[in-house]
């Protein structure tokens, strides 16, 4: 079936609409970060740079790096901005852009996102790696598309609504895993997290500046859940989109985060950036052995 122009639009150099990467400058292994500017971490790493580009808030970078091809791309922040990039790197992988049809083999990739989130257990301290071996996605995203239940965690999802006192008036949250390829690429060297993705920085994440909250024991609901052997370890804002997008679509994907803030003991670190250079150094060594 040929994917119309509406639902699939590609630019005149044969690019992906919003992320301006073409079918053969993208890399079987993706990293995303959500600042444009987190790219340049990567460029004096990379022993060859092949191509660039930048649009809005999607900059990247294809290259090699210990002898292995990498797309860093970067999302800006939300999942919103993860339906559109997961959405589009599918389609450069399994679409074929002249035709306009589905490619009868299918490519998969290996995505890592990399970002800055915070801690909520009082054990996990400020700079530690927590990679999301779940993502629980309170910002409604993956009930949009069908069979949202066939890569969910319904068990898990019950039980949050139930123990957190979901508000009504909230879209229901969703729980999806990490690929396990990437899980085992990571198991080692951080954090085991079950991390909610929040569809904003303020009030979604329990924040109050000027507003009271839907949940306001929010913080303390969602530290005192426990479930199979996980407690919620921190907040981000992306990874629930990429890992329930990425189990939909056919592709092994993670979150990878450094924790610069600590909720529960009120602590954060705005001098950050050595640790998360240490990460980025630490995630390439690892994917290059997908």
């Amino acid at each position: 079936m040929r994917i119309p122009e509406s639902e699939l639009i590609i630019n005149s150099d044969g690019s992906a609409f919003h992320i301006h990467i073409r079918p053969d400058q993208l890399a079987d292994r993706v990293i995303l970060v959500g600042d444009p500017g987190r790219i340049e971490m990567f460029r004096p790493l990379f022993t060859t740079i092949e191509c660039s580009g930048a649009s809005r808030e999607f900059a990247w970078i294809t290259g090699i790096y210990g002898g292995c091809r990498f797309t860093v791309l970067s999302t800006g922040i939300g999942t919103d901005n993860i339906d559109i990039v997961m959405t589009e790197l599918d389609a450069l992988a399994n679409v074929d852009f002249n035709t306009r049809e589905v490619k009868p083999e299918h490519r998969t990739l290996d995505i890592l996102r990399i970002g800055t989130c915070g801690a909520i257990q009082p054990e996990i301290p400020l700079g530690s790696f927590i990679f999301s071996h779940i993502s629980i996605g309170c910002d409604g995203l993956m009930n949009w598309y069908e069979g949202r239940d066939t890569i969910a965690l319904a068990d898990f999802e019950e039980a949050f609504k139930k123990h957190v006192h979901w508000n009504r008036h909230l879209p229901d949250p969703y729980f999806v895993r990490a690929s396990d390829k990437l899980i085992g690429l990571f198991d080692d060297c951080t954090v085991k997290g079950m991390t909610v993705s929040a569809s904003g920085f303020y009030g979604p994440q329990g924040r109050v500046v000027r507003q009271g909250l839907a949940m306001p024991d929010m913080l303390s609901d969602f530290e005192s859940f426990e479930f199979q052997g996980y407690k919620i370890t921190n907040f981000e804002m992306e990874g629930s989109a990429l890992a329930g997008m990425a189990a939909k679509l056919g592709h092994n994907a993670g979150t990878v985060c450094c924790a610069i803030a600590h909720r529960y003991l009120k602590d954060a670190n705005t001098d950050y950036k050595p640790r998360v250079a240490e990460l980025v150094r630490l995630a390439l060594d690892r994917m290059t052995s997908c």
